[in-house]
């Protein structure tokens, strides 16, 4: 272990750790995560949508996943709220005739009461009185979420001691807030599934992407937690931790 040389490999991906969107591929093939979740959030999305329906992606990042629904534009409307992507879908999905707005408040959505037959929410923020106000009768929400618990293995490698941020994100607890909303839960579940990251180097970039989980991370602070987890990566080929997954699907009747 070359450890001046590791240093400064390392400190090139804290660098170069910047986003365009909601885009991993800087370190595609290099970790893994989410492949084995017990659902398929393209396909439930999918199997709610008709020609005719209205449908809102809250917090869309930079819109991939819901152009990848091949919507009709004109029916399709999206929000999001962090300043680079907001003109990223400016540039990329206003032109197609989707109906983009900026937000940043989930309890403050600039649309009308009962505008949408359907709202997605990927692992965005959410308020679930405004995404009932937000339905149309018979409307139904459909949001996959990161939970409390995510990647806090990993966290206490090289961050030990920090408290969870979000410990109200659990699906018990967020079922209950769709309840008292006045939704109708139609699925409801939890998974907890591996995260693997191949090298370190790509774990530093997706720490420093990832901040609000990870507060305070750099090579410098973590150093002896880096180091630990190189030897894990010599020894296994791998760096392994958690994620934490919830998915519900609720309707307004």
């Amino acid at each position: 272990m070359d450890v001046e040389a590791l240093r400064a490999l390392w400190k090139q991906e804290e660098g170069a750790a910047r986003i365009h969107g909601w885009d991993f591929s800087h370190i595609h093939g290099r970790y893994e995560e989410e492949g084995d979740l017990p659902w398929d959030y393209g396909a439930i999305v999918r199997s709610h949508l008709r020609a005719e329906t209205r449908v809102l992606d809250y917090d869309t990042g930079g819109g991939e996943f819901l152009l990848s629904l091949g919507h009709p534009y004109h029916l399709t409307w999206a929000t999001e709220g962090y300043p680079p992507n907001v003109a990223l879908c400016r540039q990329r999905l206003t032109p197609l005739g989707v109906h983009f707005r900026a937000c940043r408040d989930a309890s403050a959505i600039p649309f009308g009461d009962g505008s949408f037959d359907v709202i997605l929410n990927r692992h965005g923020d959410f308020h679930p009185p405004e995404l009932y106000r937000l339905l149309g009768e018979g409307g139904v929400v459909v949001t996959e979420q990161v939970g409390g618990e995510n990647d806090r293995d990993l966290v206490e490698l090289v961050l030990p001691g920090l408290e969870p941020p979000f410990p109200h994100l659990n699906l018990e607890t967020q079922r209950a807030a769709f309840r008292r909303a006045g939704f109708q839960i139609l699925r409801a579940e939890e998974a907890f599934r591996p995260i693997s990251f191949y090298d370190v180097g790509a774990f530093v970039w997706f720490a420093r992407i990832i901040r609000w989980e990870f507060p305070g991370f750099s090579v410098d602070r973590c150093w002896e937690g880096l180091l630990k987890l190189q030897r894990m990566v010599e020894r296994d080929g791998k760096v392994t931790g958690t994620i934490h997954r919830y998915l519900i699907v609720a309707g307004k009747s």
